[in-house]
């Protein structure tokens, strides 16, 4: 059980994050004294969508398929649409998302990121939520959904939209402390 100022954090992204899903999370679990990093398809920085145009950049640290699953504690992965539905069809992303799941980790996913998950075969016989227009892809793909704010099920956590993100952080930050999750793999 680490404490979440002893806990390093990986948030992986592509261009069309939606701002807020990506900036906060990371901005406030850094606050908590966590270690966050970004992980891009490219290694290189990624522009955000911020509402209704094009946003900031966010810095990188890493490339996806450069991420070692066992340096960290917690996957975010904010929503958007673009962002989700490109990192949804790549095999490095999909990859770490399972070894996250199998391992235990701490997986978190809000507004359309749950579209990574179903992708990535581990949603079936979970409770979640999600962005209201992917509600029948999550259920389609097995899962119990639900519009609640934030929902966990055994340490996959899942929000609907920005609206949500201080319940979504909070449920991080006590996952995190919770420490690994038993549960079946993907």
């Amino acid at each position: 059980m680490p404490a979440i100022d002893q806990a390093k954090i990986l948030i992986m992204a592509t261009h069309g994050f939606e701002q807020s899903e990506l900036e906060v999370p990371r901005d406030k679990l850094r606050e908590a004294g966590a270690t966050v990093h970004l992980a891009t398809p490219d290694g290189k920085a990624a522009k955000g969508w911020d509402k209704t145009d094009w946003g900031r950049e966010a810095e990188a640290d890493l490339a996806i398929e450069a991420v070692n699953v066992s340096d960290y504690d917690a996957l975010v992965l904010p929503g958007g649409q673009i962002n989700p539905d490109l990192l949804r069809v790549n095999d490095d992303v999909i990859s770490v998302v399972q070894g996250f799941v199998k391992e235990g980790r701490i997986v978190s996913a809000i507004c359309h990121a749950p579209w990574i998950l179903v992708e990535a075969g581990v949603v079936e016989g979970r409770r979640m939520t999600s962005y209201h227009s992917i509600r029948t892809d999550v259920k389609n793909a097995g899962a119990d959904w639900v519009d609640e704010p934030v929902v966990v099920s055994n340490g996959i956590v899942t929000s609907r939209n920005p609206g949500d993100l201080d319940a979504f952080v909070g449920k991080i930050i006590e996952e995190v402390e919770e420490g690994r999750h038993a549960r079946s793999a993907a």
